[in-house]
């Protein structure tokens, strides 16, 4: 089996767009990824000159990850599960705490094929975005059994979409 990656032209655009706007803003970017496997970031890196913008990423797939790298409490993980609110929003938290970012996004999911559940099925994926000193904005969305790659596909325009939204 072959695997490759290659990244939708207008998702770069959308990446090139954010980037201008956090350029002009002043605004640094860091992400903290579980599902996406570090695909919001190689897609902002994927655009020229952007690290001036990108300051940091963590691709926090397993457990310990999570909690090594961006203090995610472990029994945070055991009550609710990695794919979860509560993961999301310690994730973005621990991004912006480990990093000089002003602005930050988390993503927890089940990508597949396997590994879903009646509760969590194939395709749940949890968002979190936040400002530094902000609020944390939280979006659960099921994009449903879209096969793997479109599930990072469209987790990774809608984290875009969610950084956009703090500017």
């Amino acid at each position: 089996m072959t695997y490759s990656l290659k990244i939708d032209p207008h998702i770069i655009a959308q990446a090139a767009a954010l980037l201008e706007a956090c350029r002009v803003r002043g605004v640094l970017i860091a992400t903290a990824e579980s599902c996406t496997g570090g695909l919001v970031a190689a897609t902002l890196t994927a655009v020229p000159g952007s690290s001036d913008v990108v300051e940091r990423g963590f691709v926090t797939y397993s457990n310990a990850a999570k909690s090594e790298m961006l203090s995610v409490p472990v029994w945070l993980i055991e009550r609710h599960g990695a794919v979860s609110e509560d993961v999301a929003r310690a994730m973005v938290g621990g991004a912006l705490t480990h990093s000089r970012a002003t602005i930050a996004i988390a993503v927890t999911g089940i990508a597949g094929p396997g590994g879903g559940t009646a509760d969590k099925p194939v395709g749940l994926v949890h968002f979190a975005a936040a400002r530094r000193d902000d609020a944390v904005r939280h979006e659960r969305v099921l994009f449903g059994d879209l096969g793997r790659g479109e599930i990072r596909r469209e987790s990774v325009q809608r984290a875009l979409s969610l950084l956009a939204s703090l500017l």
